[in-house]
């Protein structure tokens, strides 16, 4: 999510991060399932610590490429302690490829450095809501390993998830719910200590694209787990709500601030 200005630590660990997420994303079918996890959780702690170094830097920074960044921290998080219940779930060729792609991207695109009249627990605050991202991404990831389970199995084909529907589909609700609860007290957290977290009179409450899109995501999930709980909601339906959901999320910050900049080069 924030990323310290460029630096030789900062570079040489952004290397090396890069690097062991891309050793099983280039060569997982050669190399046994302990070896590529091993890779995969080295990657993680180097992952994190680029992460830490920008959190606690001298100048931090963010936008759209560090918060993707944390969004595939988290759910390689989960994904690490998942497999330790599931040994079976395949899925490291795509966690490293996304992790690989995450930190590199993040380094090309460090966003802009952060206000010196914000709060310091804003990067906290962001922390908080990037993590909900980062929930909702693992059950995306979920829910588009049971699609394609489902298809395998009407096909005749075995499924290549390495988990049976009922359990990915259990799983994707965890992960939805985690993200609801973690998404609900970023929102609180928002509207409640706005003003003290960016340091500007009045900063507590904005109708901008990024409320909008955010109580509509949580409007989205909301609905989501209600339908689950009341009617049973699954399969297909399920998918396609999480899916609106989460592009409502996409667009509160990442999407937008991509648009900025990126496309239109400019900075808020």
């Amino acid at each position: 999510m924030i990323l310290a200005s460029p630096s030789d630590l900062a570079m040489w660990l952004t290397l090396l991060t890069a690097i062991a997420y891309a050793i099983p994303a280039l060569v997982a079918g050669r190399m046994g399932p302990g070896l590529a996890r091993r890779y995969l959780w080295l990657a993680w702690i180097l992952h994190g610590m680029t992460l830490g170094i920008g959190l606690w830097g001298e100048m931090p920074r963010f936008g759209f490429a560090p918060a993707l960044s944390v969004t595939v921290w988290w759910v390689l998080t989960g994904y690490a302690v998942e497999s330790q219940y599931f040994p079976k779930l395949k899925a490291r060729w795509t966690m490293a490829a996304l992790g690989s792609s995450a930190v590199a991207l993040s380094w090309y695109f460090p966003g802009q450095a952060l206000q010196v009249s914000a709060s310091l627990w804003l990067p906290l605050h962001w922390a908080l809501g990037i993590a909900s991202y980062g929930m909702f991404a693992a059950a995306v990831v979920h829910a588009a390993l049971m699609t394609s389970a489902e298809i395998e199995i009407r096909q005749g084909q075995e499924n290549q998830s390495g988990l049976p529907l009922l359990t990915l589909e259990r799983l994707m609700f965890r992960f939805i719910f985690l993200g609801f609860v973690l998404l609900t007290f970023t929102l609180i957290a928002g509207i409640a200590f706005g003003e003290q977290l960016y340091g500007a009179a009045g900063a507590h409450w904005k109708w901008d694209h990024k409320t909008v899109f955010s109580f509509l995501s949580w409007f989205t999930f909301g609905i989501l787990l209600l339908g689950r709980y009341l009617f049973g909601w699954r399969g297909r339906r399920a998918v396609r709500v999480l899916y609106t959901g989460s592009a409502f999320l996409l667009l509160a910050y990442a999407g937008s601030r991509f648009v900025i900049e990126v496309l239109l080069e400019r900075s808020l």
